[in-house]
Parts: structure tokens; sequence; C-alpha cells
């Protein structure tokens, strides 16, 4: 892999794993479209690491109050104080994650090539994803804002997290579509949606961190490193830029991107331009 290689691809993981486009399936498209070839295990894991610091550089202020208030709520007795309840909904929101990831790990260990990783199942779960994001962006009722959020939300918006297991879901888009037909505002819906995401994210670079350990590293520490400051700085502009735009846009955006983006793989397919692999 090349320097300049390393750079889009690290702008790519740093852009799609935030907005609501799926940066898993992108990451496979993307270097099948260039001639790239598979990045390696080494690259996902670095590049990975790199949204995870910009997630927790961006919300570090608001971690450290959801934890020095949750310490406090709960010594003063005040359970359902926001900071409490975002923790609690943030912890309870995990769990559908973890337990899908394990049940994968154990039920199919082939996952990696399975046939839901598929280009073609990308392009379908792009497409179904789109109009389940239109849906909300249509019916939902966007009166609610983060100080509203329940424990209930929390699971919910989780189980959709879930979802994005399978290439092409989205996480953000998946819990962005949960928190919308909730009736929650696009900025809080996105912001939670970004909170509910630093475990995950941090336990799928973990995850891919022991995948690193395992295979060694095949590409030189530089790349590397231009992957991983690529993916840093794009993550972070990808996370302020979407939350400044639901301030004052909407999803449509992005629910034609993912239609065009699904409907382009199937043509690229059917025309033999690509495998569906």
């Amino acid at each position: 892999m090349e320097y300049l290689q390393a750079f889009v691809l690290g702008l790519v993981q740093g852009v799609t794993e935030f907005l609501p486009i799926s940066s898993t399936a992108h990451l496979k498209v993307v270097p099948v479209v260039l001639g790239w070839g598979d990045p390696g295990v080494a690259f996902s894991a670095v590049i990975q690491l790199g949204s995870i610091v910009a997630v927790l550089g961006y919300f570090g202020r608001d971690l450290r109050q959801i934890c020095l208030g949750s310490l406090k709520a709960l010594q003063q007795g005040k359970y359902h104080s926001l900071p409490l309840r975002l923790a609690v909904g943030i912890t309870l929101g995990t769990v559908p994650i973890v337990l899908a990831g394990v049940a994968i790990k154990i039920w199919l260990p082939d996952y990696d090539h399975s046939p839901l990783r598929s280009l073609g199942a990308i392009a379908t779960a792009s497409i179904v994803m789109g109009l389940l994001l239109a849906a909300a962006e249509r019916w939902g009722t966007r009166h609610r804002d983060l100080p509203a959020v329940t424990l209930g939300d929390g699971i919910a918006m989780g189980v959709a997290q879930a979802l994005a297991l399978i290439p092409g879901v989205s996480r953000s888009g998946a819990t962005l579509t949960a928190g919308l037909l909730l009736g929650m505002r696009r900025e809080c819906a996105t912001r939670f949606s970004f909170l509910l995401g630093i475990p995950a994210i941090t336990l799928a670079g973990v995850v891919e961190g022991i995948g690193l350990g395992q295979h060694g590293v095949d590409t030189s520490w530089g790349v590397l490193g231009v992957g991983l400051v690529s993916a840093t700085v794009f993550s972070y502009l990808a996370i302020a830029w979407l939350l400044k735009f639901f301030q004052s846009h909407s999803a449509w955006v992005f629910i034609a991107y993912r239609l065009a983006f699904g409907a382009l793989i199937w043509l690229a397919i059917a025309l033999g331009w690509l495998d569906n692999l």
C-alpha cells in the first residue's frame, strides 16, 4: 500500500464512520473500484483507532460531565438525573451489539467471507436502510431533545446499532433512523448516536487490535501512520460537520446517496464491472 492510498482510505473511514452511509461498505467498495485490493487487517485496525481517537476527543467534555454527573447523582440519590440516565442508556444500548458480535464469532466463524458481506448484500442493505431513514424523516415527529432521552431510547437505539454488523447498514444511519422514529430532533438523535457509538467503536477497535496482534503488520509503519492521521482528522471533521448540518437540514441528501450508492453497485454487478463477492 502506498501513502496516497493510505490517505484516501483513512479519509473514507473518517467520513463514512460518522455520516449515515456505512464505513464498512465504503471501505470494501472503494478499494475494489480503484483496483487496490484488500487493505489488510493491520491497516483496518489502525484507521479504526483513528475514529476512536476523534470521537473521544470531540466528546471528551461530554463524557466527563456524564461520568462525574452520574457519580454525583448516585451519591445524592438523584436517579433520574440526565447524566445518570445517559450513562445507563449508553451502557444498556451497547449490550445488543456486544451480544450480536459474540454470536457471530461463535456461530458464523467465517462471517468475513459470508454472503452477508458480498457487494450485492451491501447494495441491498444500503437501499433498505435508505428507505427506512426516509420513512423516519417523513413521519418522525422531531419534538424531543437530549434531556428527554430515556433508558428505553438507549435500548431501542442499541438494537438498531447492532444491525450495523451487516455491512451497508451503517451504525450512525441505523441509530439516527431509530432516534427519528422515537421522536427525537435530528441533532439530538445524532449526538446521542455518537455518544452511544463510543463503547461500540472502541470495542470494535480492541477486537481489530487483537486481530492485528495475531496477523502482524502487513505494511510499513509510515503508511499506517498516514492512514491513522487521515482517519483521525476526517473523523473529527465529519462529527463536527454533521452535528452542525442537522441543526438546519434534513437527512434527505443521505437518503438519496444511499439509494444511488446501492443502485450503482447493483448496476455494476449486472454489467459485469464488479464481482458480487
